[in-house]
């Protein structure tokens, strides 16, 4: 290699790392935010754990954003290397709280990190209401920060001008821009994100919730994650007016935080005019009643209870937040395959939620609807292509639809190597239907479970769903540039 080259990687390397420290000082600043809940509690033993992992982390952080200050600002490749990594580094340490906390296996805290960064919602935990305080607030604040995203954080607290914040905001799946400026957008996600996560606090504490209960499951819900401090998640209440607060917070967490900056800024009627909003309604709609008619028949035999089960996992599981108010395990294939479709689709572009995103769902549509429609005219007329209030001629929306195929079939190369694997190493009483159904949960970042995800299930399964649920928080492609530069080198970014 050259000396030029060697020098083109040095300062690739430096953009990465230089913001990969900064994503380390937020960590190290969000356990040292912990350590308030362990003093409240009085859970002192736990305190020096917190403040000297804290405290590595910081001297980590630091020291890279120290050595690399120098580095040049990042471009969107960077960008994505930072965020593939980032989403690596960030569950390794966090991890750590798992392994010297509660004693857990180390695979299975990396997996429990995971789970809680990208919002996933499944876990080796099996009672969570025997964890300390201290840990269920922290599954919670991963959660919770990781709806939004680690990146986005950085961001908004660590500005600075020019394009690299723009950059890693992208990277990190993230486009949509309620203010001019980066920055500016990232802190109003937040005060919006606050809101909504106090409306949901209040909301389950007059529904029936504990307070401390309520605080919890109000973050996880926003953060569309699904992990709770009760046991069997929503089913440990049984009790259906916690469940109709509930249904709303998920549908919150789905819909694009620039639809809720434009209702809150008076403008009502975005709400019914945006695309994805539309879309998220009809295809509840479209999957609820054939999944309550399916449920009624092999099931309960009661249309009520039909439909409160099966309109709560289907919310739950389109809008890829997790919570459980019945074990599908005992649903059919069939219901379970409806669910699995929802999860596969997600929630808004811009919002919490995971899967392929609306977005995608309703440019693919409409492509075939346009591409079926333009092969029936004469060659010579002209179909433009409706997208939002915009016409798009041939050339761009050819190029939207193939981004949008794109992502869904290598979202969908993704699952069946998931599927694949899952399939030779779990036990053999659970059908294909369930194995297809918890790895989309998992690429999906949902939590919904029939009960395969566990400490008992073999390593090379929990590893399969840890890739799986990575990947689908990043959304592939910032993961194939990582990949990419561990086999090329940096010099080709």
């Amino acid at each position: 290699m050259s000396c030029g080259a060697d020098e083109k990687v040095f300062s690739n390397l430096k953009t990465v790392l230089k913001d990969l420290g900064s994503i380390l000082v937020i960590l190290g600043l969000l356990m040292l935010v912990l350590m308030i809940v362990s003093y409240l509690f009085n859970e002192f033993e736990v305190l020096k754990i917190l403040f000297f992992t804290a405290l590595l982390t910081l001297c980590l952080g630091l020291s890279l954003r120290y050595s690399c200050r120098n580095a040049k600002e990042p471009e969107l490749k960077h960008a994505m290397i930072t965020a593939a990594s980032a989403w690596l580094v960030v569950p390794a340490i966090s991890s750590l709280f798992f392994i010297f906390i509660e004693g857990m296996h180390p695979l299975d805290s990396l997996f429990e990190a995971m789970s809680g960064w990208t919002g996933t919602g499944l876990t080796m935990v099996a009672h969570p209401s025997s964890l300390t305080f201290t840990m269920q607030f922290w599954r919670s604040l991963m959660q919770w920060v990781g709806g939004i995203g680690v990146i986005v954080l950085m961001v908004s607290i660590l500005a600075r001008p020019g394009t690299g914040s723009f950059m890693m905001y992208k990277a990190e799946t993230r486009e949509e821009k309620i203010r001019p400026s980066v920055i500016s957008t990232v802190r109003i996600i937040w005060w919006i994100y606050l809101l909504l996560t106090s409306i949901g606090i209040i909301l389950f504490y007059f529904a029936g919730m504990a307070l401390w209960e309520a605080i919890n499951h109000a973050m996880t819900v926003i953060g569309t994650g699904g992990f709770s401090i009760t046991e069997n998640s929503m089913a440990f209440y049984n009790n259906p007016w916690i469940e109709l607060a509930i249904m709303p917070m998920m549908i919150l967490g789905a819909i694009p935080f620039l639809i809720h900056y434009k209702v809150l800024t008076g403008h009502f009627r975005a709400f019914l005019k945006d695309m994805q909003c539309r879309a998220l309604f009809v295809i509840l709609l479209l999957l609820l009643i054939p999944l309550s008619v399916e449920n009624y028949f092999s099931l309960s035999g009661n249309i009520l209870r039909s439909l409160r089960f099966s309109s709560f996992q289907l919310i739950s599981g389109l809008t890829c937040t997790g919570f459980q108010t019945y074990d599908v395990h005992l649903w059919s294939g069939t219901a379970l395959g409806m669910v699995s479709i929802a999860m596969l689709i997600g929630g808004g572009a811009g919002s919490t939620a995971g899967g392929i995103k609306l977005i995608r769902a309703v440019l693919v549509w409409k492509g075939m609807s346009w591409s079926l429609t333009k092969s029936l005219l004469p060659k010579r007329a002209i179909k433009p292509f409706r997208f939002w209030d915009r016409l798009l001629d041939e050339e761009e929306t050819n190029r939207i639809v193939s981004e949008a195929n794109l992502i869904i079939i290598l979202w969908l190369v993704f699952l069946f190597l998931g599927v694949g694997v899952l399939s030779h190493v779990v036990v053999p009483s659970h059908t294909l239907s369930e194995i297809i159904f918890e790895v989309a949960s998992a690429q999906g970042n949902v939590g919904l479970s029939v009960g395969i995800t566990g400490a008992g299930m073999s390593y090379i399964g929990k590893v399969m769903l840890i890739l799986n649920m990575w990947i689908g928080r990043l959304e592939i492609i910032p993961v194939l540039m990582l990949f990419r530069a561990f086999v090329k080198g940096l010099e080709p970014i």
